[in-house]
């Protein structure tokens, strides 16, 4: 029996340091971030998205930026909706017909790609973000919606064994 347990931590031991930055291989030090095709007719939200998602990865798994010549590894992906103006709340005033608060949904497509082994790390499809917003501050609920992206891509990548 204290063979088995012995035998047990060892592996368990050895899972641990075979990976960093969550559950990416270990050499996987840095990243590119590529600018995400952008299937909308809403231009800024490649940059918001790019950026974000680049943020995010450094701070929560780690990984230096680099150019995808240089890098370990590549995240890319594809923007395919961006919907505004989903009403959420109405103004309570029946002669006033506007809404208070509105939902967006932006939904993306994301592929984290070994460049090193040459393989997919992650990859997953139709992530949607939402977020809400008062009217005339939209930026704001497009904010909550891409937190919510890069969250899902970053708990996606910690979750690889």
């Amino acid at each position: 029996m204290r063979r088995l347990s012995v035998a047990l931590a060892a592996a368990l031991s050895a899972c641990a340091y075979g990976f960093s930055g969550g559950g990416l291989p270990t050499h996987v030090r840095t990243v590119a971030v590529i600018p995400f095709s952008n299937e909308t007719a809403s231009p800024e939200i490649t940059r918001e998205v790019t950026d974000a998602l680049r943020d995010g990865l450094g701070k929560r798994l780690g990984l230096r930026d680099a150019s995808e010549e240089k890098a370990s590894a590549i995240a890319r992906g594809t923007i395919v909706k961006y919907e505004i103006d989903v009403p959420v709340a109405y103004s309570a005033d029946p002669n006033q017909a506007t809404a208070t608060r509105r939902r967006l949904q932006i939904v993306v497509d994301v592929e984290i790609y070994d460049q090193v082994l040459g393989k997919t790390i992650w990859q997953k499809k139709s992530i949607m973000g939402e977020g809400e917003y008062s009217e005339r501050f939209e930026a704001e609920g497009r904010k909550q919606a891409i937190n919510r992206i890069v969250n899902e891509v970053i708990e996606g990548a910690q979750s690889q064994w």
